[in-house]
């Protein structure tokens, strides 16, 4: 069954609820391997918000990418997240991004993978990293703890 390495954010409300009850959500569509501990972080972009919350799950799904993607903005949805509302990169009760999909490299209107921001994003590589860490970023041959190296260098 194909791997998927997703990350978790929230920022409003009860986190650490919204993060479990998020994880509890996605092991109704596949099997959770793995769940990082969590990170109290500084918002990135759009700095007026409260901090984030974030982690990482391993998710052994029969999803496909799509099919996966579809399935976590519900879980989004689901936890009061309106993406048609609001300040891009904003506060919000629960942000759930597709990392990883074993290798599979692919660009469509809806979803790209490898995420394209994922190895520039401290805060999206520690969780992973203690996950898994030789999961290889398939477009830059690189380990996810080779990844937060970098990241820890151009700090």
């Amino acid at each position: 069954m194909p791997l998927a390495a997703i990350a978790l954010g929230s920022n409003l409300g009860d986190r650490e609820a919204t993060l479990a009850s998020a994880i509890r959500a996605l092991s109704e569509h596949g099997e959770v391997i793995a769940v990082s501990t969590t990170f109290d972080t500084d918002p990135v972009g759009y700095a007026d918000q409260p901090r984030f919350l974030n982690a990482a799950v391993l998710l052994k799904t029969s999803l496909a990418p799509p099919d996966l993607l579809r399935t976590l903005l519900w879980i989004e949805h689901v936890h009061g997240r309106d993406r048609s509302h609001g300040i891009d990169k904003g506060p919000r009760t629960l942000d759930l991004d597709l990392l990883l999909y074993d290798e599979v490299v692919m660009t469509t209107p809806e979803l790209t993978l490898p995420h394209p921001q994922m190895h520039a994003r401290r805060f999206v590589l520690e969780p992973l990293a203690q996950i898994a860490p030789t999961m290889i970023h398939p477009l830059l041959g690189r380990t996810v703890a080779q990844l937060l190296a970098q990241t820890n260098l151009a700090v």
